[in-house]
This record gives structure tokens, sequence and C-alpha cells, in this order.
């Protein structure tokens, strides 16, 4: 008899908020006269918006779900090598996405022959069909042809492809990673040194010292700014973003050892948890004369300070959700914790309905206050819309 597989109810909930609040800030765009400190900080600023404090919250949450998910997939029987080939090949869809949506972002369409608008909905709907969980009833003859027929779309998108300005057009290309891509590549550093170690905390703490270590080093100008060393670097944020996977990695293995001690109590995680997230923003905002606060310049202080942030924040769920048992609190935004995939590429879909078809809502809706219940409630609808997918239909499997 198998293993019952481990879940923590707090990381799923605080997934799903990550997620409604990456929804909702990438929704900002379509309002006007909301206050700035929604929005991203300028790269040139000292400080940080709501929006500056998702991606990192969501990669640290991507880092605490690593020793859960491969600790199930030991007790299923799979060996390191097995978990290693998920691990890369969960990696390689997700560059892959990442790609095709940045793509989207520099696209000529006049040259392409394709609207940005359908380019995206192609793309997502040929990462659903590729990467889609297909019910055991349907035939396998079925499955290859719809996988076959995405691969052949994205293909295809990709020959087409013309990007930038007049004379100066380009392929098809990794102009950058993308979000997608950016997790990628945390993900898969994170999960096979977490993989490689057997969950050792000495190993993980070296591989989250030496991430804050190489994003430092990058900030002072000690590292080649070319060549293959900054091609390495380049793709995990010159060490910020595997800051984040790692250190939540690290954070939920110390979290799991702790809380399986005879004798537990919360108390001891909040007083360790806690001592760990003041030092955390201590050295963050000490070493704010020296770097500034930064998302866009992913300058050391921004992930020291957002590390603290999540620590604090998986604290309060935990207690809410595992210790009070309110997860029933969290059961409209449930699906945005397991099909979390999804959810961010609903979004897509929906932009593309509303702007081919005209369909524009009235300033009075888009302002202000009005403006910030619209990119909630529209947030909202994203997630139910994924949920009710997942329970018919798509089930991305990543």
């Amino acid at each position: 008899m198998s293993s019952p597989t481990i879940r923590i109810g707090a990381i799923d909930i605080l997934r799903a908020l990550t997620m409604l609040l990456m929804i909702f800030v990438n929704d900002l765009w379509s309002l006007k006269g909301i206050p700035d400190w929604l929005e991203h900080v300028p790269a040139d600023a000292d400080g940080m918006g709501l929006a500056d404090t998702v991606f990192p919250g969501f990669l640290f949450i991507v880092g605490m779900s690593v020793p859960f998910a491969i600790r199930n997939r030991h007790q299923k029987g799979d060996s390191n090598w097995l978990v290693s080939w998920h691990i890369l090949k969960r990696s390689f869809a997700l560059l892959v996405m990442g790609v095709f949506l940045v793509n989207g972002e520099y696209i000529n369409s006049a040259a392409t022959g394709l609207p940005v608008l359908w380019w995206n909905v192609l793309s997502c709907t040929g990462f659903i069909l590729l990467w889609n969980n297909y019910p055991k009833s349907l035939p396998r003859t079925v499955v290859i042809i719809l996988q076959s027929l995405a691969a052949a779309v994205l293909l295809y998108l990709a020959i087409i492809f013309r990007g930038g300005e007049g004379s100066s057009l380009s392929r098809f290309s990794t102009w950058w990673w993308g979000i997608l891509g950016l997790i990628g590549w945390a993900y898969g550093v994170c999960a096979l040194l977490f993989t490689w170690s057997n969950g050792k905390i000495t190993w993980l703490a070296v591989g989250w010292l030496a991430s804050l270590a190489l994003c430092s080093a990058n900030h002072l100008q000690w590292l080649p700014q070319s060549g293959f060393f900054r091609q390495v670097i380049s793709p995990v944020g010159e060490g910020s973003m595997t800051a984040f996977t790692i250190g939540g990695a690290l954070a939920a293995e110390f979290f799991w050892k702790e809380s399986n001690k005879p004798g537990f109590k919360f108390s001891k995680l909040v007083l360790i948890f806690g001592i760990a997230a003041i030092l955390l923003a201590g050295a963050g905002f000490l070493s704010r004369p020296e770097w500034g606060i930064s998302k866009m310049r992913a300058t050391p202080s921004w992930v020291l300070i957002c590390s603290a942030i999540m620590l604090v924040s998986f604290l309060f769920i935990y207690w809410l959700v595992d210790i009070q048992q309110k997860s029933n609190w969290f059961s409209l935004i449930k699906p945005a914790g397991t099909e979390t995939l999804l959810c961010y590429l609903v979004p897509y879909y929906a932009y593309a309905l509303v702007q081919l078809n005209h369909l524009w809502l009235p300033d009075s809706l888009l302002t202000g206050g009005i403006g910030l219940l619209k990119s909630l409630a529209f947030s909202l609808l994203v997630i139910i819309i994924a949920g009710l997918l997942s329970k018919k239909w798509i089930r991305l499997k990543l």
C-alpha cells in the first residue's frame, strides 16, 4: 500500500493568494487613476510597489512546494534519476511557454501576418493540447493526434514569426525567457539541488547563500558583462531567481523537519521564522544604500526583503489554515493553488475575446476604486473559470 500524498494546506492557499494577486496586478494596465504603490516601480527608482512583490512571492512558493513534490515521488518509488527526468521535462515545458509568450511581446504583426492577440491564443492553445492530462477513457490515438496538432501549430508559429521594426526584423528567438521561463530555470535548479542533496538543510543553505552571493557580486560589477558565464547566470536572474526558490525550499524543509519532531510547538516555528524574517529584512534595508530596492534590477535588497515577507506570510497562513482550520475561507480561490498554470493562461483568452470583439467598459468602471474592484472581479472570474475547466476537460500535468 502506497503512502499518502504529503500536502501542506498553507502552501496551496499561499500559492492561490499569490496567483490571485498576479492576475490582479497584471490587469492594472487596463485601469487609470489608481495608487502608484500598487504598480511596478520604475527600474531607476529605489523602492517597490505591490506588483514588485508578487513574482518573487510566487518563486518562493515554487521552492516551498519542491520538498513535498519530490518526497511524494520518492514515496511512489521513483529514483533520483526518474525524479530528475521529470524536473527537466517540467522545466523545458515552462521554458517553451515562456519563450513563445515573450515573442508575442515583440511581434511585428504585419510582417508575421498574425495579430499579437491571435499569437497568444494559438500559443496557449498549443500549450494546453500538448501538456494536458487527458482522461484515461480517451483513446490513445486521439491524444497523439491532439498533441501532434499542438506541436505543429507551435512549430508553424515559430517559423512565421517576425519581430522588431523596419529593416531590423528578427526571427523567433529568446528575447528574454519570460515569466514562465524564469520560473522554469529557477525551479529546475532548485529541484535538482534538492533531489541530489537528498534535501539536506546544509546543502540548501549553501545553494541559497551562493545565489545571494552571485546576485551581490553581479551588482558590485565583479562579474563579466558578456560571454559564456553571463549567458549561464542570466536565466536565473544572476542568482536572484534561485535565491527565492532555494530559499523557499530551505524554509519548507526546515519546517517539515521541525513539525515532525515529537512535541512540536508552533510557537517555536514563529520564533525561528520570525527571527529569520527580521534578519532578512534588516539586511535588506541595511544594504539599500548600496543597491537600492528594485525588482527591475533584481537587487539583493529586494531579494532579502521579499523573502522576509514570504516567511511571515507563510507563518500567518499556516496558523490560519492548518492550525485554525479555516481553509474553507479560501474555497473560492482554491483552483488557483492547484490549477495555477491554467489560471495564468486564461487571461490571454479573456483579453483576446474582449479586444477582438471591441468590447470596452466605460471609463467610470476603469478608474480609481471602481476600476480596482473590476480587476479584482476579473481575477476571481479567471480562477473560477480555470476551476470549472479543470473539472471537465483541462488539467495541465506540469
